[in-house]
């Protein structure tokens, strides 16, 4: 059975557009970070690290081409429907930060970010 898959940019990178500059993607950092601070529940999910550019080949051929922005959670099939904010050919993912994060909880046991 396929577990559920977060897709995440690498913590590093640089942008074409902004040459000479390094760069980290805020909301992907930030669960990066859930996951390194919470192991056992980390070890629940595949995580996917992607690099910046675009194609993201391993997204699109996930969720597809419309669906490119990270961090994304790709739902397994015995997922809750009302947790996913998109869908692509009968694959539901969680695009939203917030959501995500709440999916994280609910899915994995987390624990839920403070309001």
């Amino acid at each position: 059975m396929m577990r559920d898959r977060v897709f995440l940019l690498d913590p590093l990178f640089d942008d074409p557009a902004l040459p000479g500059q390094n760069f980290y993607c805020r909301d992907c950092i930030t669960v990066d970070g859930l996951l390194a601070n919470f192991p056992d529940q980390a070890a629940t999910l595949e995580v996917i690290r992607i690099a910046f550019r675009r194609p993201r080949n391993a997204v699109i051929a996930a969720i597809g081409a419309a669906n490119q922005n990270l961090p994304v959670l790709v739902l397994a099939d015995d997922a809750p429907g009302e947790l996913a904010d998109g869908e692509h050919q009968g694959t539901r993912f969680v695009g939203d930060f917030k959501r995500l994060l709440h999916a994280l909880h609910v899915r994995h046991g987390f624990p839920e970010a403070h309001p």
